[in-house]
């Protein structure tokens, strides 16, 4: 019920314009987003990379609500690639979400700036990550990627949800193409004829799509770039141990190398397992959001865990 009514405040517009003014809401969401501004971001992926932790940037926005915003984002996305493109060291790159630069206003406005994207990112020699939203946009954005994978671009991959009862499906489909792909639980309120209700049932499903993607890493001997920049197939997006050893577990059973695959992780949580997993030679990305519209990934990190609501709660009380 919490995490339902969480979820609903992050899509608010009331809601935001509230607590986007409370000084101590950006205290707690500082702890989750690595800063408004570009440079931040920089520094983050500079900190992280000195830890051995590669990285990719998310310039947050989503649903823009007029052209010349997903415009200004797309042109704010392709400074972002510059930036990335002007320090050859970083081991970054980027994570992008399509109704932010125009998918649910006209999607042929989105393929048009998603193209630009991909080309930018061509140039500065990075990869860029389409992340998955809600099931409204799931076959659009299945199909956009698909789009661009036809026109020749092949610095892009996908993310899939495993709460989604038509995971495994997207799943074995996008692996056919070899497409890189972050497997995540899910973090959006689905109908019950879409989505697992049940956290063992998912839990269960992520499980077998660590399977799978792992298996076709095998077969296809992925592995990641030197430059840390373009990922191997399979990117293991998640906090939970029981998760994180299981795929640990199968990669060893089954000899896929350690830099076959990778664990992904959000800013500001669990840098103690980031850092456990590097000492024990694992790849570790960690996913570094900027920005100035933080306020729906911040509502989303809030419904995800109890402990971080007890976070911003505490905050609130600091003043």
């Amino acid at each position: 019920m919490l995490r339902s009514f969480l979820i609903y405040l992050s899509k608010a517009a009331w809601a935001q314009k509230l607590i986007t003014n409370w000084g101590f809401a950006w205290r707690t969401a500082s702890r989750f987003i690595a800063g408004t501004k570009l440079e931040e971001a920089l520094q983050v992926v500079r900190d992280l990379n000195a830890r051995g932790i590669n990285a990719t940037l998310d310039q947050l926005g989503e649903h823009t609500n007029a052209p010349e915003e997903a415009q200004r984002a797309t042109d704010d996305i392709l400074t972002t690639l510059n930036a990335i493109g002007a320090e050859p060291s970083a081991r970054a790159n980027m994570s992008i979400k399509l109704t932010q630069i125009g998918l649910s206003l006209d999607e042929s406005l989105c393929v048009l700036n998603l193209e630009r994207i991909l080309a930018r990112a061509r140039q500065n020699n990075t990869f860029v990550r389409v992340d998955i939203e809600d099931t409204p946009y799931t076959d659009k954005t299945i199909n956009m990627y698909y789009m661009m994978v036809e026109k020749g671009y092949k610095n892009v991959g996908m993310a899939v949800q495993a709460y989604l009862f038509r995971a495994e499906a997207d799943a074995r489909r996008l692996l056919q193409d070899k497409t890189p792909i972050r497997l995540v639980k899910g973090a959006y309120k689905e109908p019950p004829d879409k989505a697992f209700p049940k956290k063992a049932d998912v839990d269960a499903n992520y499980d077998l799509l660590t399977k799978i993607m792992i298996d076709a890493s095998l077969a296809n001997q992925s592995a990641i770039s030197k430059d840390g920049r373009f990922p191997p197939i399979p990117a293991i997006a998640s906090h939970d141990e029981k998760r994180i050893t299981f795929a640990r577990q199968y990669a060893e059973k089954v000899g896929l190398p350690k830099n076959g695959f990778e664990f992904q992780m959000l800013y500001g949580i669990r840098r103690d397992l980031q850092e456990q997993l590097v000492k024990d030679g694992y790849l570790v990305r960690v996913y570094v959001p900027f920005g100035t519209h933080w306020y729906p990934y911040f509502m989303r990190r809030l419904a995800e865990r109890p402990a971080n609501i007890w976070f911003f709660i505490s905050n609130f009380f600091k003043g």
